[in-house]
């Protein structure tokens, strides 16, 4: 007696942005897509170059405010990614590094160009381009979120659920804090 081999899913067309990783291979029985990796695999690198424009932060002498948010933003998105890598090697995935931000390109994500202007600024001029490409930055996250839940029967597994929902609270409320912060440097 034959045993039928379990159908497994391939990444056919990958989400916008998040091609780059090995491919994608999903069990028949997973409770989770070939999208939910690949966002989770995007993700990584998207929060990856959060995390660098925050640690910028303290060098370029940004105000007391901005420093203490960027720190937030640091280290949530630090434990965040922790998390999105053991997840990925939970379900035998490729779990990319920190550096992958680099080579990847998704919503929101600043270009070479908006680094090298970030990275030039210091003080209030800090504080105001780290404020509106962080605003710009987090808002791609959102769109990533909606382009998962977007995804037939992507976003149902529950972690992955979760944390991108987490994703939406979280950065929704942060670029209000950010606007909020934007005008008042303005009002200066």
């Amino acid at each position: 007696m034959m045993l039928a081999r379990p159908a497994i899913a391939r990444a056919q067309h990958p989400m916008p942005g998040m091609s780059g990783h090995d491919s994608i291979t999903v069990p028949a029985n997973a409770l989770y897509t070939v999208a939910d990796v690949e966002f989770m695999q995007g993700m990584i690198a998207h929060h990856s170059q959060a995390i660098y424009m925050s640690r910028m932060a303290e060098a370029h002498k940004a105000g007391p405010r901005l420093l203490r948010l960027a720190q937030k933003i640091e280290q949530s998105q630090v434990a965040e990614v922790n998390v999105m890598r053991e997840w990925l090697r939970q379900n035998g995935q490729f779990a990319p590094d920190t550096s992958s931000w680099r080579t990847m390109m998704m919503p929101g994500m600043l270009t070479k160009e908006q680094l090298e202007e970030l990275d030039a600024a210091t003080g209030p001029a800090f504080d105001r381009t780290y404020l509106t490409m962080m605003i710009q930055h987090h808002e791609g996250a959102l769109e990533m979120v909606k382009t998962l839940f977007a995804t037939p029967r992507a976003g149902q597994e529950v972690n992955v659920n979760v944390f991108a929902n987490d994703v939406v609270t979280v950065q929704t409320a942060e670029i209000g804090i950010m606007q909020r912060m934007l005008s008042q440097l303005s009002d200066q």
